[in-house]
């Protein structure tokens, strides 16, 4: 379970705060031979994050849009939250048949200056 804390010290750790990385979701499932261990199963582009004040959750969506989300845009309205809203936790809409789905990690690709929120399917 990761919180919004953790994805904004992630975010300066990893990649500096680098507005210009976009935000995507890495999906992971179970190897089929070793249900011990995660396979890397495709990436898609997250397009929006909307704070849940009920659930008390930061959710993301995958719409298929063309609107991306970046790091520029996601980072600077969580760093003035208050500490109990720093501590919503992470979730994602993937699909209908994967609705709020539970961010298990965090990446990085440096070359295609992209910043991935991992979730497992």
């Amino acid at each position: 379970m990761k919180f919004i804390i953790d994805l904004i010290e992630d975010v300066r750790e990893q990649i500096g705060n680098h507005e210009e990385y976009a935000v995507t979701a890495g999906l992971l499932k179970a190897d089929e031979t070793d249900s011990t261990k995660l396979i890397y199963a495709g990436e898609a582009p997250l397009n929006s994050a909307m704070l849940d004040e009920e659930n008390k959750q930061l959710n993301f969506k995958i719409n298929g849009s063309d609107t991306r989300v970046s790091i520029g845009e996601l980072i600077p309205p969580l760093l003035i939250l208050d500490m109990d809203t720093m501590m919503y936790e992470l979730r994602m809409d993937v699909n209908v048949q994967y609705p709020d789905m539970e961010v298990i990690g965090f990446g990085k690709n440096d070359e295609q200056k992209k910043y991935i929120l991992f979730i497992k399917i």
